[in-house]
């Protein structure tokens, strides 16, 4: 018969209680809840979307609007190459056939205009041998439905005819295919990540329950986070990358929150207490720091909400999703399981009083300044190569090497002297007087890296569309620089308001857009995570401290970025291609993650020290005893996390290998070299100090902080 827990006070100890009370009920609802947000969440990648580079309410969307609107038009988004197998792209046979193919196309459902070589001759369309030639058609709809055409398209017009080889490019295949890859990349991670992660656990554990237990608790995680991401679908737009996301940070965290219970667990049954009271007390005292440490991942994953782009809000509602769900797990599921079959989590011998974090720390110690020193040397040399960052603009080198839409923008590239697929339009806003319209045109023509100006075209409001068609060596140098160049010609007389659209512009806009923001959302996380460790710690100090530890850790991944992916080191090995920059939105999206994640640990590592603080009143015996107990955990913990992270190297998009390898480089640079030797020294240096706070922010922690321990709870 199972025993009753015991009393104690707060809300988290009570949540215990009722785990251990109505276990059976408890575990039985989360495997309904398993089963039924899995069906439901198996779904969850065909209600995503696919996003496209554009900021709402820049003068690239206003363009854009107008091109749909007056024109009828928009950006060229489907690109085929076409090559004679016979002669040039001017021989009869392959004119005829070409001629063919361009009114196969624009009978196309969805297809709102071509623009084919064979239409005007245009140079711009034709290689420079004269053996290839394009057609630009525009497929109208949002980005998901295009891409969905796109996939039936595709294979129909990829041929190979006796007169001509066709294949499919352009902007919006790329996408497709990127996020076909992302898709790919989500199984095969999965397929990596879990096996590993289970025979991970069972080493630190040194129990098979207790591994498939926490595995269970970060696949629930898992589920929750992608049923919820498509039901958000239903009301706002969700990007498909999120899934990507919910994968690794469900496992992840759902794992690190298990750990942190599991091993407290054992701790309490370890100083002699009952099952259901050690499971209650576990609850109760580790409970509040999983709280604490949710709250810090989900605030840095909120901060992406102040960008208007759904591509990053998306990882947003992944993050807090992803959180709501591990938390849940940790403190009700969990504490349920432990109740039941937690005499099968325990360790046969209490662990060893010193191990190698002990010894490692007892040592830093001994000479903190120069421990301290070595180790911050050490990363700063390698954040050095942040220094020589730069932001760049996407393009097809995304792709691996061999990918068909990659083929053919690298074809182009190679072989046209201009980039059509990139065009800028220039919409002159009614009422235009032509000959200004021809006079500014012929200025535009000698902007540096403009190939052509095609003729005006005259929309139904009587405003002018100017198609400015870029050199290659514009599309693949400063294209913002160029962009700038076209704005800043001074249009026709009496026309202030042109409008400079494009798939250029709208990249531009979207990074500006970005770049503008990031200040504020820096802000906003460091100053949340400030008040969320205030309100765990009481001091003043320590947040400060975490906020530079934290800062330093980042400095370290944003130097492997750039060192990497930006100069191309251990690109064969990893399997991209270099650009020479590196796209902003994944370095923001990296940011957010990695300082909740940063700050995840944190909270673990300050939580134990200020236990045994409050309990001994000795700085430095707090540190090594806090440190002793909660590094092994941590260090396995960022194992796990790095490891989910890492699998995403193996995947083809670029994008997804940033993610990967720099998240999981700084986990593991954050968990060891700071967090169990610079934040140890920095804290003996600094002695009682650590625990400072002004009178007024002292009472406001008495009144509003929570500590590890609850009060009132019994010793």
């Amino acid at each position: 018969m199972q025993q009753e827990p015991p009393t104690i006070p707060g809300p988290l100890a009570r949540l215990g209680a009722l785990a251990v009370r109505r276990s059976r009920a408890v575990l039985l609802t989360a495997l309904l809840l398993f089963l039924g947000l899995g069906a439901y969440g198996a779904g969850a990648q065909a209600d995503l979307d696919l996003a496209r580079w554009d900021a709402p309410g820049t003068e690239s969307v206003e363009a854009a609007r107008m091109l749909r609107e007056d024109f009828g038009t928009g950006n060229p988004n489907l690109a085929l190459l076409v090559t004679a197998r016979r002669g040039d792209v001017d021989a009869p046979a392959a004119d005829r056939a070409a001629r063919a193919l361009v009114a196969e196309v624009a009978a196309l459902p969805h297809v709102t205009d071509t623009h084919a070589y064979w239409d005007d001759r245009s140079p711009a369309l034709r290689s420079e041998d004269g053996r290839r030639g394009l057609i630009l058609a525009r497929l109208e709809g949002t980005a998901t439905a295009t891409r969905a055409q796109l996939a039936a398209l595709s294979p129909l017009l990829t041929r190979t005819t006796p007169e001509l080889t066709v294949r499919v490019g352009g902007q919006e295949e790329i996408s497709r295919q990127v996020g076909e890859q992302a898709r790919t990349d989500f199984l095969t991670a999965e397929a990596l990540v879990l096996p590993a992660v289970v025979l991970l656990l069972i080493l630190v554990y040194r129990r098979t329950a207790a591994a498939l237990i926490t595995v269970g608790t970060g696949l629930l995680a898992v589920v929750g986070t992608l049923a919820g991401l498509r039901l958000l679908a239903q009301f706002t737009q969700v990007s498909t990358f999120a899934a990507n996301i919910a994968l690794v940070l469900g496992i992840g965290l759902g794992i690190d929150y298990s750990l942190f219970v599991i091993t407290r667990y054992r701790e309490e049954r370890i100083a002699g207490h009952a099952q259901p009271e050690a499971v209650v007390r576990a609850t109760a005292a580790a409970g509040r720091t999983v709280i604490f440490s949710g709250v810090t991942v989900a605030v840095s994953l909120s901060a992406l909400l102040v960008f208007p782009f759904f591509f990053l809000s998306s990882f947003a509602y992944a993050g807090i999703l992803v959180v709501l769900t591990a938390v849940g797990g940790a403190v009700l599921v969990l504490p349920a399981a432990l109740a039941r079959w937690g005499h099968r989590m325990e360790r046969a011998t209490p662990p060893a009083a010193s191990g190698l974090w002990h010894r490692i720390v007892l040592r830093a110690l001994r000479r903190p300044a120069l421990s301290g020193a070595a180790v911050l040397g050490v990363l700063l040399l390698a954040a050095s190569p942040v220094l020589g960052l730069r932001f760049g603009l996407p393009d097809e080198r995304t792709l691996p090497d061999g990918a068909s839409s990659r083929t053919v923008s690298e074809t182009v590239h190679r072989e046209f002297a201009a980039e059509p697929t990139d065009t800028v339009q220039v919409v002159v806003p009614a009422p235009v007087d032509r000959r200004a319209v021809a006079a500014y045109a012929a200025e535009l023509a000698r902007v540096p890296g403009v190939f052509r100006v095609e003729p005006p075209e005259y929309g139904k409001s009587g405003a002018a569309l100017l198609a400015v068609v870029p050199t290659q060596e514009a599309m693949y140098g400063d294209v913002p620089a160029f962009v700038e160049r076209i704005r800043t010609t001074d249009g026709p007389p009496g026309s202030p308001d042109v409008l400079v659209g494009g798939y250029p512009a709208e990249t531009t806009d979207f990074r500006t857009t970005l770049l503008d923001r990031l200040p504020l959302v820096v802000i906003l996380i460091l100053a949340s995570t400030f008040v969320i460790l205030f309100l765990l710690t009481g001091s003043v100090l320590l947040p400060a401290k975490a906020t530079v530890l934290n800062l330093l850790s980042l400095s370290v991944m944003f130097g492997c970025l750039v060192y990497v992916f930006q100069d191309g080191h251990f690109a064969t090995v990893l399997g991209f291609t270099p650009t020479g920059s590196i796209e902003p939105s994944i370095p923001v999206l990296m940011f957010c993650v990695v300082y909740g994640l940063s700050m995840d640990y944190e909270v673990f590592l300050l939580a134990r020290i200020k236990e045994e603080y409050e309990r001994t009143g000795d700085t430095e015996r707090a540190v090594v005893t806090g440190i002793r107990r909660s590094a092994p955990l941590i260090t396995a913990a960022a194992g796990i996390l790095a490891l989910s992270f890492a699998a995403y190297a193996t995947g083809g998009v670029v994008f997804l290998k940033e993610l990967g390898v720099g998240t999981a480089l700084a986990v593991l640079v954050d968990a060891t070299l700071i967090r169990v030797v610079l934040l140890p020294v920095t804290m003996r240096l600094a002695g009682r100090a650590n625990w400072w706070a002004p009178g007024p922010l002292r009472r406001a922690h008495r009144r509003f902080g929570l500590s590890e321990t609850p009060r009132g709870a019994p010793a």
